[in-house]
């Protein structure tokens, strides 16, 4: 069959449909396309594989290359396509390391010279050519016996706590034992202690973070206390009583008795999807928790199941259906005074068969799980918060695509509760295990700033977040990634204390309806010296409003941030002042040059954060002054239910990781006592009230 094309257009909307169907998307007429018996014009960067796209060919004059054929012929045509492609293949130096060869699908894993790797990406019958899985686990860790690690030291006294509220606690596991402080039991008639496994292998991962590089560094050493509630049963479900009340018996029971502030949930109910019209259940109960107590819940967006209910070629729909309505968050995921946590995949290769090209993963590293759920939640509200690593999973080609069953190797470690039996260790994928990174994250804030309250936790969190840029090659649009991914994965490595390079600056206040707060950010000169280069302004805010469901918005109280730049404080301050008098305040615009997210938004959301980017600033930009304008603008159905001064917490971030011998950390703080002398002189010298 050929196909003549009247004009460009034919020939674009043609060419649009087989991108669509490289990708997995249905198309219309695909029998056609199926019936060719070749794609002549199909294009190099067609044919380039996400991975390859990323890094490009790897060095050296023999490499290793996936190549996927084009199923455009059955039975017989097909063996002698595929002999053919083999053939020409070999003549050229390359090399047949394995292959799947199944009715619709042929691979062929390739060891190749550079210049055949180049020929494979316009050979008439490759449909894409990528770099083969590459980061794995190493399964040798999951075997690691107890004797091979050093005595687990108990936490410093002044350590924060954690508590997991989950199917309980194996409070007897050697790295856990030392750091417990109490395990509880809120089912009837249940003992805390873990029958499912689930809760134990949460509460590894939220007392040390990354248990696979305890593991490899063969020392844990706890920096937080844990405690345990046991809100599930032994199938690690809701049992017939209401999960809202025993979390509310749980949560209570650990801040009043140990001041307890971080609570890890790691619960979704499948039979409560987020459909876009009111926030309720388990979320509301969240909500209205963490604003009385003073309390941060840390909770997955849920996961989509690995059955008949998921897509029907998990790697061919991927990652389209993590958008499908089917894929929305799941109860308690749209709570607003909640961090709500999604999943990236880390590991991508099999570590069983590492060279079997059969075994394919979903998702490639730093891409969203592929069981990760979507937001956005209430009145569009940015959902998930974060992300952070929770697993992957992979197919088998040859089931007609389906995923492997067991253990794939590609989860995440952490603490078996069966240890004293099994192996100390195992792995797992889910969003349930992305959420206690995020949740210790907050804890260790805790204990690196006494005075910090939770909103301030939230705040230095999504102020430290960033998308990774595999989410942002893989996804369609800012859209598509702000609700899969929200703020993105947190960034550890100036979260806990600022460095030379990046520089947090934070306030805990409270303000009054209808007011602004004005704070100017101390940007030194040096920040905008040199040449070309990536300079970063974040900015969040973080607040905890009461809530009504009976209301579309939900949110009683809202405050809100705008990074503008001005001449002085005083010439800020008249103009915000006049757009009060005004009711007209939404008019003054911020910044948007160079910003990831707008006021519209973020705004919607509790947390809120955008990162302002200056690779070459104007001298407009260098010789301004930078301020934060924070608001407070309640809808008038809330003025019963919130205080007078509501508080809320902002951070802002200075980032100049590119700069030679950055010292902006010690220019920072030399601005800030210049400032601070400054005040005490001015305050000296200041006539008093009534003097004349």
């Amino acid at each position: 069959m050929i196909l003549a094309f009247a004009d460009e257009a034919q020939l674009d909307d043609f060419e649009a449909k087989l991108t669509n169907l490289a990708e997995g998307r249905s198309v219309t007429y695909q029998n056609i396309i199926y019936a060719l018996d070749g794609l002549d014009h199909w294009r190099p960067e067609d044919r380039t594989g996400w991975a390859l796209g990323r890094e490009g060919f790897p060095d050296g004059d023999s490499i290793l290359l996936d190549a996927e054929l084009w199923p455009l012929a059955r039975g017989n045509e097909s063996d002698r396509l595929r002999r053919a492609f083999e053939q020409w293949a070999k003549e050229r130096g390359g090399e047949i390391v394995d292959a799947v060869r199944q009715p619709y699908l042929t691979i062929f894993r390739l060891r190749c010279p550079q210049q055949l790797a180049r020929e494979l990406l316009r050979h008439r019958d490759v449909r894409t050519l990528d770099l083969p899985p590459r980061l794995g686990m190493e399964t040798s860790l999951v075997f690691t016996p107890i004797q091979e690690l050093n005595d687990v030291p108990s936490p410093p006294d002044q350590a924060p706590g954690i508590v997991v509220l989950d199917s309980g606690l194996a409070a007897g596991h050697p790295v856990i034992a030392p750091a417990v402080g109490d395990s509880q039991s809120f089912v009837a008639g249940a003992s805390p202690a873990d029958q499912h496994g689930h809760g134990t292998f949460v509460a590894g991962i939220a007392l040390y973070d990354d248990v696979a590089a305890c593991l490899q560094n063969r020392r844990f050493e706890p920096k937080l206390r844990l405690f345990s509630g046991r809100i599930l049963n032994d199938q690690s479900a809701a049992d017939p009583l209401l999960i809202e009340n025993k979390v509310g018996q749980a949560v209570r029971y650990f801040r009043e008795e140990y001041g307890c502030r971080v609570f890890n949930l790691s619960y979704g109910d499948l039979n409560k999807p987020y459909q876009g019209r009111h926030v309720s259940g388990l979320a509301v109960t969240l909500d209205a928790l963490s604003r009385e107590l003073g309390v941060l819940f840390v909770v997955p967006t849920g996961n989509l199941k690995g059955d008949e209910a998921g897509p029907s070629d998990w790697r061919g729909e991927y990652p389209g259906y993590l958008s499908a309505p089917s894929a929305t968050l799941i109860d308690p995921a749209p709570a607003l005074n909640a961090l709500t946590v999604g999943s990236l995949a880390r590991n991508e290769l099999n570590p069983r068969w590492p060279g079997d090209p059969a075994y394919q993963p979903v998702a490639r590293t730093d891409q969203p799980s592929p069981f990760t759920r979507h937001g956005p939640s209430v009145n569009d509200a940015i959902k998930p918060d974060l992300v952070d690593y929770g697993g992957n999973w992979m197919i088998d080609a040859r089931t007609d695509g389906g995923l492997a069953a067991g253990r794939q190797g590609l989860g995440e470690l952490s603490t078996n509760s069966s240890f004293a039996t099994q192996n100390p260790f195992r792995e797992d994928s889910g969003t349930s295990f992305s959420a206690p990174r995020v949740a210790h994250a907050a804890a260790r804030i805790l204990g690196e700033i006494p005075e910090a309250g939770v909103d301030l936790c939230r705040a230095l969190l999504v102020a430290h977040a960033s998308t990774p840029q595999a989410c942002r090659d893989l996804l369609a649009d800012d859209g598509t990634i702000r609700n899969v991914t929200g703020y993105g994965l947190v960034d550890r490595s100036a979260l806990y204390r600022s460095v030379e390079d990046c520089v947090t600056l934070w306030a805990q206040e409270s303000i009054e309806d209808r007011r602004h707060h004005f704070y100017e950010i101390p940007v030194p000169d040096e920040f905008w010296q040199g040449g070309r280069r990536n300079r970063e302004i974040t900015v969040s805010l973080a607040y905890r409003p009461p809530v009504r469901t009976t209301r579309i918005d939900y949110r009683a109280a809202g405050i809100s941030f705008k990074l503008v730049q001005a001449e002085s404080l005083n010439a800020v301050a008249r103009r915000f002042n006049a757009a009060v008098a005004r009711d007209s305040v939404e008019d003054i615009s911020e910044r948007d040059a160079g910003r990831r997210f707008t006021e519209q938004a973020r705004s919607r959301g509790t947390v809120q954060a955008s990162t302002w980017r200056f690779k070459q600033p104007s001298p407009s930009v260098r010789g301004s002054s930078w301020f934060v304008v924070v608001t407070r603008n309640d809808p008038a159905w809330g003025a019963n239910l919130v205080r007078e001064r509501e508080p809320y917490a902002l951070a802002v971030t200075l980032a100049d990781r590119l700069a030679e011998q950055s010292r902006l950390h010690t220019l920072v703080k030399a601005r800030l006592r210049t400032q601070l002398r400054a005040r005490q002189t001015a305050s000296r010298t200041r006539p008093n009230p009534g003097a004349r």
